[in-house]
């Protein structure tokens, strides 16, 4: 048996003296200290996890069994996953700026590189702070939301004069006509009119939002060469395309309409920008080309459209589900604005509970489920693991607003947590509510966003009860969620409206 035995004898020392000589001469000098986080395989790491199933419903599973503090790597990349409001609030208000930076992706870049960067995946920086002045300042900010008040009230008006319209005892499609309240509304604020191929943008828009348009393998395996190149994805690059013919042609008409003396007098967005562009000292430190113009614009646009659309169309698939919710809602509407003709946003002040349904609805479906930022800073920790520069941090903000931790019955829409005194705020101060974001680059158009929900579900509460098709019942209501870039409804709600105060 020895001539056997000796073979053995030196493969064991070949494991063995790796493990000896690192342990003796590397002692101390151990890697980053990283959180637990589920098993991996070869090349695509915790990807097989994440298939098959919404995103940030995974995670939230996943950070049951290892922490609300968990790492993921997504083949190349590396990402924490945060599924605590404590973590969250560690991480935006413990680190200065060191985690002010959105990650973007190949065909964004693309698309930036020949425009110029604007807000939303600008690096923080003086460019990103006089962008950001400009918009909270000036194109979204109390005043001016205030200003486009007659243009709510008018679409708002036209909205359920559409309803109306409608034969009698006929479903109607409330998720096609919401999205059309919102794209009118909002781009009469931006624009100044409604858009003339405005179906062609939302199908646009519609295409835009799916992961499928901004997936790129690049993505994942940056440092591959033969993957940089391969053909850049065709859809992404279509839809982009579509976008910028279609932004190209509303900025055109609209220095027509400038050059024919319809300046608009800042009267609409693009007015304020054209008018800051020829005033060199409005905005000493940026300089508005026309192709940061175009990126603030199509920002404003897709912000726009996509937060406030998915949310009124979730709210009132809920109020669908949750009867008693719905009748509340509508006493307190009716209550407020007995006797008017019409929904005036001077009255929407006094209605409290309709308020906490909009809150609740944005608990329970942030149009943004998951939020993230990239670590540029090295040396940096959280909950006492350490943060590699280049990671992403994602914070599961439909996690934590589910978690029992936080909240009663978590699954359930109820209202009434959000009313009386000491009611969390939507403005991101409150980690365990923070559907537009936090820290510096919490939304700037919150304001905006809540002032059309407002006025578009007053208004389809007061002038008419709702039933659903026949057959249907509260509780077969689909609530799936559509797997893109905003947690939209799958289905389209369709709904039989009964009138209830006239429509003049």
């Amino acid at each position: 048996m020895e001539p056997f035995s000796l073979p053995y004898f030196y493969y064991g020392l070949c494991i063995l003296l790796p493990i000896i000589f690192r342990a003796i001469f590397f002692r101390g000098k151990a890697g980053p200290r990283l959180p637990p986080g589920p098993w991996q395989l070869p090349l695509i790491g915790s990807l097989h996890h994440l298939l098959g199933r919404l995103p940030h419903h995974v995670m939230r599973d996943l950070s049951q069994r290892h922490g609300p503090l968990m790492q993921l790597r997504i083949c190349e990349r590396v990402a924490f996953v945060v599924s605590s409001a404590e973590i969250a609030r560690e991480i935006f208000k413990g680190h200065g700026t060191a985690f002010e930076q959105r990650p973007t992706v190949s065909i964004i870049d693309d698309m930036y590189s020949e425009h110029g960067m604007s807000v939303m995946f600008s690096p923080y920086g003086e460019h990103w702070r006089q962008l950001r002045r400009i918009l909270v300042t000036e194109l979204l900010g109390a005043r001016r939301v205030e200003a486009f008040r007659r243009i709510r009230e008018e679409e708002a008006a036209r909205l359920v004069s559409l309803i109306a319209s409608s034969p009698p005892g006929q479903l109607v499609n409330v998720s096609e006509l919401l999205a059309e309240f919102v794209a009118d509304s909002a781009v009469r604020a931006i624009y100044g009119d409604r858009l003339p191929n405005r179906d062609v943008y939302l199908k646009t828009r519609e295409t835009g939002t799916d992961f499928s348009a901004i997936f790129d393998l690049r993505d994942l395996f940056p440092s591959s060469w033969l993957l940089r190149m391969l053909p850049r994805n065709k859809k992404g690059q279509r839809h982009f395309q579509e976008v910028s013919r279609i932004i190209d042609e509303i900025l055109r008409h609209r220095e027509e309409r400038s050059a024919a003396g319809d300046g608009g007098g800042d009267q609409d967005m693009i007015s304020v920008l054209l008018r800051m562009q020829k005033d060199s000292s409005a905005v000493p430190a940026v300089s508005l080309s026309p192709g940061i113009i175009k990126s603030v614009v199509t920002e404003m646009f897709g912000g726009a459209l996509d937060t406030t659309t998915a949310t009124l169309q979730w709210a009132m698939a809920e109020l669908m589900a949750n009867p008693r919710a719905m009748e509340k809602a509508q006493l307190e509407i009716r209550r407020v604005l007995a006797g008017q003709e019409r929904v005036q946003e001077a009255a929407l002040g006094g209605m409290h509970y309709l308020k906490a349904v909009i809150k609740e609805t944005l608990r329970l479906h942030p149009p943004t489920a998951l939020v993230s930022r990239l670590c540029l800073q090295h040396g940096q920790k959280v909950q006492g693991y350490d943060v590699p520069h280049g990671t992403v941090i994602m914070t599961n903000v439909w996690a934590i607003s589910r978690d029992p931790k936080y909240w009663r019955d978590p699954d359930s829409f109820m209202p009434e947590r959000f009313e009386g005194e000491g009611a969390l705020d939507i403005g991101g101060s409150d980690f365990n509510f923070t559907p537009f974001g936090s820290g510096r680059r919490v939304c700037p158009g919150i304001d905006f966003s809540e002032a059309n929900i407002q006025i578009a579900l007053a208004s389809l509460l007061y002038h008419f009860d709702w039933e659903l098709p026949p057959g249907v019942k509260e509780e077969g209501i689909d609530m799936t969620e559509s797997f893109g870039v905003t947690a939209k409804r799958k289905a389209e709600l369709l709904l039989h409206p009964i009138p209830r105060i006239a429509v003049v």
